[in-house]
């Protein structure tokens, strides 16, 4: 085999090796945003098998990431890939991470779903559950599509849709903590709920995260720890 034929046929096994890395890391997603979805049905519905669900979704989504990494070590370790293709690996890992995590705190919704249903459910809380349930699914699926997409547009939504959870979250907790100085017996389970929401709030967190990390891998922008304007204005000024 010559060494141009010798080149295609590295560089195909390579895109190979990428794309596989590409499709377990949506894989995982799925089960992940399957994960939020449950959990907070569980919570909301006092349905603890399916909280149970949730529990035992958590040891495949850590099986997956021990893979996941094992992999990404594997393209580095025998591709030494150039700069695009380095971020793309590099992003996979980083994404990895916070999937790992949000299926972390997934599974925390779950274990708080089975503590009220056998000692009570809150008084209050589960329409902020609902509702902020909701909006932190639709950065998951928001955040999964853009790194399937490498779209930066959508990976920015994702970062304003944060901003919008970590509001309606300070409001809830507001509502919350007044309701418990009026009725202090109420307390133990209405804390169920705060850990609960706080739960999904970090969900929303790593879902932008991994739009940070599309961000990167498209355009090369390290866009952590800026406003979303300073975000936009670094993406239009890198067009």
């Amino acid at each position: 085999m010559d060494n141009l034929n010798l080149d295609q046929h590295i560089s195909r096994q390579f895109n190979a090796d990428l794309e596989e890395l590409k499709t377990q890391l949506l894989e995982m997603g799925g089960l992940v945003e399957q994960q939020t979805i449950d959990a907070v049905t569980a919570i909301t519905s006092a349905d603890s098998d399916l909280a149970e669900k949730v529990l035992v979704t958590e040891e495949e989504v850590d099986n997956r990431e021990i893979t996941l990494d094992e992999n990404c070590t594997m393209v580095l370790a025998r591709r030494q890939p150039a700069a695009s293709d380095l971020r793309m690996v590099l992003a996979v890992a980083k994404i990895t991470r916070d999937l790992e995590r949000m299926g972390d705190e997934a599974h925390k919704v779950a274990k708080m779903a089975i503590h009220l249903n056998e000692h009570g459910e809150a008084p209050r809380g589960y329409v902020e559950l609902r509702h902020i349930g909701s909006l932190v699914h639709q950065m998951v699926i928001m955040a999964l599509d853009a790194f399937a997409r490498f779209d930066v547009d959508l990976a920015v939504k994702v970062a304003h849709e944060d901003t919008k959870v970590d509001q309606e979250y300070k409001s809830a907790m507001r509502e919350l903590a007044t309701y418990m100085m009026e009725d202090p017996r109420s307390i133990s389970r209405v804390m169920n709920i705060i850990w609960s929401l706080r739960a999904l709030e970090r969900i929303g967190d790593h879902a932008a995260n991994i739009a940070e990390h599309v961000i990167y891998l498209v355009k090369g922008l390290d866009v952590r720890h800026i406003s979303v304007k300073e975000m936009e204005r670094q993406i239009s000024e890198s067009e």
